[in-house]
């Protein structure tokens, strides 16, 4: 999907996929300013605490880190809106620091996925769809690993596309 074009990293995206992209994007976003709860296990799993066995010096770390963090993780899901077609499919032409951002976004938006699906190390990401499928193949399970599989496909797309 990615390739490197003229010192850029060039994608052509349908317009499903914009869509997809757009509303993976708003709801990272969303999930980092009104939604955002310490009690949420997809927070936890994006912010985890620096030292698990010792909570007063997690807080102490979280207080002075986590307003910057959060405020980049917003930025990085911005990136993605900012550089995708409008409502139309089209291309999308990234220079090395929007590019940097999308992997970070996309690695996000996997993190939080993966949380709310339940995805482990060992889980077979194949496996878990098929099983959705035959369990009830228009349930939104199957569209949401299927949206966490190409999130996956287009992070390591971007990756390939960035080291080559």
């Amino acid at each position: 999907m990615f390739r490197r074009q003229a010192g850029r990293y060039v994608a052509t995206f349908a317009v499903d996929e914009v869509r997809v992209l757009r509303k993976v994007a708003s709801e990272v976003v969303g999930l980092l300013t009104d939604g955002f709860d310490h009690t949420d296990p997809v927070v936890g799993r994006l912010f985890p605490a620096v030292y698990p066995e010792d909570a007063a010096g997690s807080a102490e770390f979280r207080r002075y880190t986590e307003g910057d963090l959060k405020t980049a993780k917003i930025d990085q899901a911005g990136a993605i809106l900012a550089a995708l077609p409008d409502e139309a499919g089209g291309e999308v032409r990234l220079d090395a620091e929007a590019a940097e951002a999308w992997l970070r976004a996309l690695n996000d938006a996997r993190l939080a996925m993966g949380v709310r699906l339940e995805i482990k190390d060992g889980t077979d990401l194949g496996e878990e769809l098929d099983d959705a499928v035959a369990e009830d193949p228009a349930s939104s399970r199957v569209f949401q690993l299927s949206v966490y599989a190409y999130l996956g496909y287009l992070q390591e797309s971007l990756l390939n596309a960035l080291i080559d």
